[in-house]
């Protein structure tokens, strides 16, 4: 985008002082950057795999090089831990270098044909121009998995940055410019949040744009695959979670507890996969319980600046006013705190709820903050059915010794990723990412990314006279 015209200022959450002033993009722009992106797919698509994956990886060293601006650039504009900024950080560069490792992998294959003398291949093609539109929990690895496979693919892309994180998002697009992948290669819309909308909605109905990957809200995940089907242009959609993570009787309770803390509470629980429900059968509840409420007491909340706490800043103050809604409403109901105490500005400690309920908020909503609730099942038959009770379908884990039937549990779990003694928080850029029910469907990572992000074409070559009826 341009450097002069509109901008707008995102908030440093913990101080409430300025942390960036940012382009705030008009219709003007989001043509422009979708003009620029078409210009260049000609050049990029035609580039040899081998040439595209040194590019790519020249990427993936040129976002390391910037690790001191990514920091401080997630701490300012989202409050989020030196930790997690360089968590992000190191994850976003092995996506890159992932998806330069698949440019030699776009397969397509020979078909046998019932016609006399005809060769039929089906063949895996770039697109075209692709939409990126990145949320702001996890901006580096977010912000990268909405444009690496697509370049990698042929394609070439706009990426949508986050209001809440503008400049970390900003420097996703100056790395790769640093790589040298070419002008219109990649480009970067930014807008002020009154705008979203009509970017949003700009960008997806540009007759250049084919396709669009979104990670964020459903709800805003509804409304972006409304607007794209009018155009029929295919959306992959990584949407909200209600993440359970089920404790039978035969589980190492340590190991759970070590699980659930990390799932729950990595990043203030401000992750898509972050267990939300904890559900453990009764004959251990009690037990779990203490040991886990021992383990979070140990996890307090500080100054993400200081880097002496494993719990920053959430995102904004209607986090804490929404997280502390769902909490207010379970202890209404009978459900009893174990962990937790007042906030401090954005500052909010890690809460535990035990003895919750499908009837209660806490259950069924999501809260993307540092909130888990503990739900009793009476047996494995009820854990499931528990699990299950829910419009989501994202992440899930299931701890038990005995792996078969944590393999048993798992395939009746309806989620589109299941770790069976491991935490609901797993992610890896080779894998096939991605949910059902409300939390979307598509999947980012590995071969499922290359999928996504190309176009399959039946070609068929004529090797013999042909004999027709007419």
């Amino acid at each position: 985008m341009p450097d002069n015209g509109p901008t707008f200022d995102r908030l440093d959450p913990m101080t409430g002082k300025v942390a960036t002033t940012a382009r705030a993009a008009t219709v003007a722009d989001v043509d422009a950057a979708c003009a620029a992106a078409a210009a260049a797919f000609p050049i990029w698509s035609a580039l040899g795999p081998n040439a595209r994956r040194a590019l790519l990886n020249k990427a993936a060293d040129a976002l390391q090089a910037k690790a001191p601006q990514f920091i401080e650039a997630m701490m300012s504009e989202i409050g989020a831990t030196q930790g997690w900024a360089g968590f992000n950080l190191m994850l976003a560069a092995g996506i890159v270098r992932e998806a330069a490792a698949m440019t030699t992998q776009i397969q397509g294959e020979v078909i046998p044909s019932d016609k006399p003398g005809c060769i039929a291949m089906a063949l895996r093609e770039p697109v075209g121009v692709m939409v990126g539109i990145a949320p702001w929990n996890a901006p580096i690895i977010l912000g990268v998995r909405a444009i690496a496979m697509p370049l990698a693919c042929g394609n070439t892309v706009v990426l949508k940055a986050s209001e809440q994180c503008p400049r970390t998002h900003a420097l996703i697009v100056e790395a790769f410019e640093d790589a040298g992948l070419g002008e219109g290669v990649v480009n970067l819309i930014s807008n002020a949040p009154a705008n979203a909308g009509e970017i949003v909605g700009a960008l997806i109905d540009h007759p250049a744009v084919k396709r669009i990957n979104f990670t964020g809200s459903t709800h805003v995940g509804r409304i972006i695959a409304k607007r794209a089907a009018e155009h029929l242009k295919p959306v992959l959609l990584e949407l909200g979670g209600k993440a359970p993570l089920i404790v039978l009787e035969d589980a190492d309770l340590d190991e759970a507890v070590k699980a659930a803390a990390f799932g729950a509470f990595m990043n203030q629980g401000q992750i898509c996969m972050s267990t939300e429900r904890i559900i453990v059968v009764d004959s251990v509840a009690d037990e779990f319980a203490e040991k886990f409420a021992e383990k979070v007491g140990t996890m307090p909340v500080g100054d993400p600046r200081d880097g002496k706490t494993p719990l920053g800043a959430v995102v904004d103050a209607k986090t804490v006013t929404h997280v502390g809604s769902l909490i207010e409403d379970a202890l209404a109901q009978g459900a009893v705190q174990l962990n937790g105490g007042p906030s401090q500005g954005v500052l909010m400690p890690a809460h535990v709820i035990d003895r919750v309920t499908p009837a209660m908020k806490l259950f069924r909503d999501e809260s993307f903050g540092p909130v888990v609730g503990i739900a009793r099942a009476r047996d494995e038959a009820h854990a499931i059915e528990l699990a299950n009770d829910t419009e989501y379908g994202l992440s899930a884990a299931v701890f038990t010794r005995d792996t078969a039937r944590g393999l048993r549990v798992a395939k009746l779990i309806k989620s589109g990723i299941c770790h069976i003694n491991g935490p609901t928080v797993h992610d890896e850029a080779q894998m096939p990412f991605g949910g059902v029910k409300s939390s979307g469907y598509g999947r980012f990572g590995g071969k499922a990314g290359i999928d996504s992000f190309t176009e399959l074409r039946w070609v068929t070559i004529e090797t013999q006279s042909g004999h027709y009826p007419i």
